[in-house]
């Protein structure tokens, strides 16, 4: 197989995102015919179709999916390397971006002190933060993509990784606790305020013991949302202490005792990014980060490949 050059990694990306040919070679100032001829070329050295042809336009297959994901990362690192080579050596001072992703709860209340100390000790370092919900492959899938270069994600207790291939470890451990409307005598009886995110959680066996829970009868995509209706008397919900931080007047929290369910949170990046001065630096502000009340450290290792602690 021969190595797809530079520019063939940017015409994958262009088709996928832009979704036609046409449109990917407007964007990179080409031909259309030049694009597909590259896409050919690609999919030869390949030895896989990397994309479906139709009215449509052109969709990713999957192995062009994961084509379009390594390419990402691939260019990635072009952009990073001449400063991380010009930085050899030296304890010169960090710039370009970062591409950060997390969930809500935690790039509300816990990414803001992280990136204020980063930006002190690292001023010429930006950083760019996205919102994506843990559904499906989450902020893991960001990163696995090419599109996030660390993403702050819930892991597993057990079992594989989120997505495979990828360094993870964990950050805190949270646990869940019950929030009803202040002074409500048996908040357990209330109606269930349920979010998207939470179904798709770790705790599904410890809810599938818990014969007092009614199904819910409001399903919110955003866990702020569900806290807001929680405190407005609009009934109960089952949140991890993150969503808690910063709550509304109005609500109260009852610990879910003697033995409350819990998530892990933690970093996932990629092997290639993970050494890098500017990704270490992050990982060493998150590490030292003081952790709210209801939030514990969690259980580490060394961060390895495709590996969760």
């Amino acid at each position: 197989m021969t190595d797809l050059a530079p520019h063939e990694l940017r015409i994958l990306v262009a088709v996928e995102e832009e979704g036609t040919f046409t449109s990917a070679a407007t964007r990179l100032g080409t031909t259309q015919s030049a694009v597909s001829h590259a896409v050919r070329g690609c999919e030869r050295k390949l030895g896989a179709v990397l994309f479906e042809r139709g009215r449509h336009g052109a969709r990713p297959t999957e192995a062009g999916a994961r084509a379009v994901g390594y390419a990402r990362r691939v260019l990635r690192l072009l952009a990073t390397m001449g400063a991380e080579v010009r930085g050899a050596g030296a304890d010169g001072p960090l710039t370009g971006t970062l591409r950060i992703v997390a969930f809500r709860s935690v790039a509300a209340h816990l990414l803001p002190p992280v990136l204020a100390r980063l930006a002190e000790r690292h001023p010429g370092l930006g950083t760019r933060v996205r919102i994506v919900r843990e559904i499906g492959r989450g902020t893991a899938g960001e990163v696995a993509d090419g599109r996030a270069d660390l993403g702050l994600a819930t892991l597993p207790a057990e079992g594989p990784p989120p997505v495979p291939g990828l360094v993870t470890a964990r950050l805190y451990e949270e646990a869940y606790a019950l929030a009803h409307p202040q002074g409500h005598p048996d908040p357990r009886r209330l109606p269930l305020v349920d979010w998207d995110e939470n179904c798709g959680s770790y705790t599904r066996r410890w809810w599938r013991e818990q014969d007092w829970i009614p199904p819910a009868t409001v399903d919110v995509e955003d866990d702020a949302v569900a806290v807001s209706m929680v405190a407005q008397g609009l009934g109960m919900a089952i949140m991890p202490a993150t969503a808690l931080l910063g709550a509304p007047p109005g609500l109260a929290v009852t610990p879910l005792d003697p033995n409350p369910p819990t998530r892990l949170v933690g970093y996932v990046t990629t092997p290639e990014l993970a050494p890098t001065p500017a990704v270490r630096a992050l990982i060493r502000e998150l590490r030292d980060l003081p952790l709210p009340e209801g939030l514990a450290p969690a259980r580490t290792q060394p961060a390895r490949p495709g590996a969760t602690r």
